[in-house]
């Protein structure tokens, strides 16, 4: 079996497969179809973090993502935060980081929650929405926009390309490839950099363009992953908390009670929803795995959703518990560790917090429609039905 074939993650089937993988500390490999060279799957909590830890023996630097291995490389390795390791990325880590912090979450706490509250109480007031195509797009759009200085009037067509930069797979973005989407990305982005080198401001896409250590094309290829990395996986996860909190009917009153239990709530909607579905590394000795042993420049795929509902680990993984401990790998793990963690916190714990206060239940209509995409583990449509609470009926009147 090609564990790489996107038409496998259209299948409910996956999560008994991924369970029963993670269970028996599974190490499969997969011949050469979706990734010229074959490669390594890994499925258990404890594998994955053996493979991602600081130390392992394994590179990003080849590429992060199935297709790529040590003779088929990523062009943007060693470029790209993603796709860097040691002091380059280092390097980039350190101008990257501030705006992506906790510091600068806590910041902007105030103006996402505001602009999250009123999508909530339009949804609600119309009765409910395609969050997949609405909500899930628009409130990272906003949030990634602002960091990079992005203007207001271009998110709806970036939130456009990056459907199409890592839904590529899927017949609702076929309209471009990956590549050509990525190609349209960078040249806006060429544009905004040269703008920001004659007039720079407080944004990220200036402190990357002022830098002397990165030329035009490691700048170019860093906001690209910031833009496509804060969009893309994180509406999957506010897709899939309405999702979630249809699961579970009594989340939304509890945190009508006691707000104080968001903090939770979030971190089970991240291992719930896991939209990171693999990340790749190629190893650079030979490593003993689980029975298995593998030999330097293999290529070596963890499957994070996989690890999320080892069943070692979480009690009934299937189901949607807010209680449970936060030890997931939503954000991955070891110096990959995902920047924007802080980001998307703030604005899964901004929806929890407006649906608690506007909405007293969520239904999912029809059967939720995967995303076909071995990379991310989301929703092509998720229409959902959001009955209010309390009064006034037009919530709008609740914002003023």
């Amino acid at each position: 079996m090609d564990l790489g074939d996107p038409d496998l993650y259209l299948d409910p089937g996956r999560f008994a497969r991924w369970r029963d993988h993670a269970a028996s500390d599974a190490v499969l490999w997969s011949e050469a179809g979706t990734s010229p060279g074959g490669f390594w799957s890994v499925f258990s909590l404890a594998g994955c973090r053996a493979i991602l830890a600081p130390k392992a023996p394994f590179t990003s630097e080849y590429g992060m993502m199935i297709g790529f291995d040590r003779d088929h490389p990523d062009k943007a390795g060693g470029g790209m935060l993603v796709v860097a390791d040691g002091p380059q990325h280092g390097r980039l880590r350190s101008v990257i980081m501030p705006f992506l912090s906790r510091a600068m979450a806590e910041s902007l706490d105030d103006v996402v929650r505001q602009e999250v509250r009123r999508l909530v109480a339009d949804a609600v007031s119309a009765g409910g929405v395609d969050v997949a195509a609405s909500l899930g797009p628009v409130i990272p759009a906003s949030v990634v926009c602002r960091i990079l200085g992005v203007p207001a009037d271009d998110r709806d067509m970036l939130i456009e390309l990056t459907n199409h930069a890592f839904g590529g797979a899927d017949s609702t973005f076929d309209r471009m490839s990956p590549e050509a989407a990525h190609s349209e990305m960078i040249l806006y982005l060429a544009d905004l950099v040269a703008d920001r080198r004659r007039s720079p401001g407080d944004d990220l896409i200036s402190a990357l363009a002022a830098d002397s250590r990165f030329d035009l094309r490691e700048v170019l290829l860093n906001c690209d992953n910031v833009l496509v990395g804060g969009n893309e996986t994180t509406r999957h996860a506010i897709a899939g908390c309405f999702h979630a909190l249809a699961t579970s009917p009594g989340t939304l009153a509890g945190l009508r009670a006691d707000p104080g239990l968001v903090g939770p709530v979030v971190e089970e909607v991240i291992r719930w929803t896991s939209p990171a579905m693999h990340v790749l590394r190629v190893a650079t000795d030979d490593v003993d795995l689980p029975g298995q042993r593998v030999s330097t420049g293999d290529a070596v795929v963890a499957w994070l959703p996989a690890a999320n509902r080892d069943p070692r680990h979480f009690d009934a993984p299937d189901e949607f518990r807010p209680g449970r401990a936060a030890n997931h790998l939503g954000f991955g793990y070891g110096p990959h560790h995902c920047l924007g963690a802080a980001l998307a916190r703030l604005e899964l714990r901004a929806l929890l917090l407006a649906l608690a206060e506007f909405a007293g239940a969520v239904a999912v209509l029809g059967e939720p429609v995967p995303l076909r995409s071995n990379l991310v583990h989301g929703y092509r449509h998720l229409q959902v039905r959001l009955e209010p609470v309390g009064r006034p009926a037009n919530h709008r009147e609740a914002l003023s």
